[in-house]
């Protein structure tokens, strides 16, 4: 079983951010396990790296200029895991803002196995920005 060092844990990472804000889909993929679990905000899980890779092509290929800006990461080498608090911005999904610039503030809980991510499980605020002004995602908000 392959083990990172807190430092090639953070390389790692830091090549992997590179890569999502270069629109680099390969490079992204690089760092997933093959049998990656990922599940999204929305809920939705997806199952293995090509799966993933199949579901994520448009999206990169039609990006829309997204970026993520790094807030924080913590990484637990002995857990072989991160926590990495980002925030997004892109063109809204949202019904009622399509294409307005948005932002949005989120966490992946990300853990390795045998030098990749094996799981990234992500959470994300129940707002989002847009113009700079807060918007609920829930009823009520």
């Amino acid at each position: 079983m392959i083990m990172l060092s807190r430092k090639e844990i953070e390389n790692a990472l830091t090549r992997w951010y590179r890569a999502w804000n270069e629109h680099d889909l390969d490079g992204v993929m690089d760092l997933f396990h093959e049998d990656i679990v990922f599940e999204n905000w929305n809920g939705a899980t997806v199952w293995g790296r090509d799966n993933l890779r199949r579901a994520w092509a448009s999206w990169f290929a039609e990006h829309g200029g997204f970026s993520f800006t790094g807030e924080g990461t913590i990484i637990d080498e002995t857990g072989q895991s991160a926590l990495y608090r980002w925030k997004l911005e892109w063109p809204s999904p949202e019904t009622e803002f399509k294409g307005r610039r948005e932002t949005r503030h989120g966490v992946d809980v990300l853990i390795f196995k045998n030098g990749k991510i094996h799981e990234k499980l992500t959470y994300t605020k129940t707002f989002i920005e847009i113009d700079g002004k807060r918007v609920g995602l829930l009823p009520g908000e």
